[in-house]
């Protein structure tokens, strides 16, 4: 029986079980895949408060090299959770913006701040430092 689904019966065979954990399993990997490494959060919490140039990405990001953003924003947009918009009004700028898809995202980030903040304190309590 995995931990996610308990409606797995407990006497089913075991290849049975391995495929069914492999079916909850690969889903969450998937999901860990896009918000893995250290700049995808702070990338999509900066483009939460609205579309942003790629200068001003770089000033809300402290730490984060040009060559490293644009690396990480190439990779989001091929991963469909942000577009480039390209306006060519007298001069051409470039804007980078969610997808509508990608907004599915903000519950899993609040829950992953929320047990940030619960197991810093637990941490802390237990006289442990991060």
């Amino acid at each position: 029986m995995t931990i996610i689904d308990e409606n797995i019966p407990k006497g089913k065979n075991r290849q049975e079980r391995i495929l069914n954990c492999k079916k909850e399993v690969v889903p969450i990997m998937d999901a860990i895949y896009i918000i893995t490494g250290k700049w995808r959060i702070p990338i999509t919490i900066a483009l939460m408060e609205g579309n942003r140039r790629f200068s001003e990405i770089m000033k809300e990001i402290p730490k984060i090299t040009s060559k490293v953003l644009a690396q990480q924003l190439k990779e989001m947009e091929l991963n469909g959770f942000v577009e480039k918009k390209i306006y060519k009004d007298s001069v051409i700028r470039t804007e980078y913006e969610l997808t509508e898809y990608s907004w599915s995202i903000k519950p899993v980030i609040l829950a992953l701040r929320d047990f940030g903040i619960k197991h810093r304190e637990k941490l802390k309590q237990e006289g442990k430092v991060l």
